[in-house]
């Protein structure tokens, strides 16, 4: 059973990013950061999580049945609309300050909220990068990857191609097969550094929307529990979607916002602002 919500941290408090960890971030296009939840904070709120991720899953296929974007996790979004114990974590001001101060930007707003578990045995995700699916007139997005449990590189540690978000836009790729050799051949090509770590429960790595990153398969016998944010700037427009993935998440994620307008329906509440 999930904890009453005001029994669940509030996660208000300021998480002190030092100004090498920015600089990190702005450079390479990702940062891991430790502890950005303490092990009780994060133990009480993957109760809540891990529940309300699997009562909302709809994959029910055997793996053996999906393809290769099926196999890489259990994937559910936007939970915090259905969960009041989730919409305290995921709305939650610390992590919203740091996605902030990371960007440089006074206020960040909610695009969604993501959880992926991927499953013991389950495949590897391909290279991708986030923005393609985005329809945000904006280089400011960032996602914050925060496990629930310790992973390990061989369940799955998220994999980044450092650097490689300074070139912004690389093509129409959803991720799949094709995005996962074309990028890789890229990342050779261009001699990213390539990037991982083993990650504890509470630690959380901050990646731009256009890093290209991917993860290896989990060859454990245990879940990769991970809970994802998505933030963009404040002030943000919507783009005319130029992809039908970008057409869904306007539809999706911006509803009734026209492209031009500002983003900022009743999906993308103000989680932080400085100003």
């Amino acid at each position: 059973m999930s904890a009453p919500t005001d029994e669940l941290p509030i996660l208000s408090s300021d998480y002190p990013l030092t100004p090498d960890q920015i600089e990190r971030y702005r450079d390479n296009g990702h940062v891991l950061l430790p502890g950005v939840c303490t092990k009780a904070e994060i133990a009480s709120y993957r109760r809540v999580l891990t529940a309300a991720a699997y009562r909302y899953n709809s994959e029910t296929r055997p793996m053996e049945e999906r393809d290769t974007y099926g196999k890489a996790f259990l994937q559910v979004m936007n939970l915090w609309v259905h969960d009041a114990a989730v919409r305290r974590y995921v709305l939650a001001r610390r992590f919203g300050r740091i996605a902030a101060q990371l960007m440089g930007v006074k206020a960040v707003r909610l695009y969604h909220d993501q959880a992926l578990y991927k499953e013991a045995g389950g495949g590897h995700t391909p290279w991708h990068q986030d923005q393609y699916y985005w329809p945000l007139d904006t280089n400011h997005t960032v996602t914050m990857w925060m496990p629930l449990v310790n992973v390990s590189i061989e369940m799955g540690a998220l994999t980044f191609a450092s650097g490689s978000h300074k070139q912004g836009f690389q093509g129409h790729m959803a991720i799949s097969d094709e995005s996962h050799d074309r990028y890789a051949d890229l990342v050779k090509l261009r001699g990213y550094p390539v990037v991982n770590a083993a990650m504890q429960a509470g630690d959380a790595t901050f990646h731009s929307g256009w890093t290209l990153h991917s993860a290896p398969g989990n060859a454990s016998q245990t879940d990769r529990e991970v809970m994802t944010v998505i933030y963009f700037a404040d002030g943000v427009k919507a783009l005319e979607p130029d992809n039908p993935n970008r057409a869904d998440d306007l539809a999706g994620w911006l509803p009734g916002v026209r492209p031009g307008e500002l983003a900022a329906s009743e999906l993308n509440p103000l989680v932080y602002s400085g100003g």
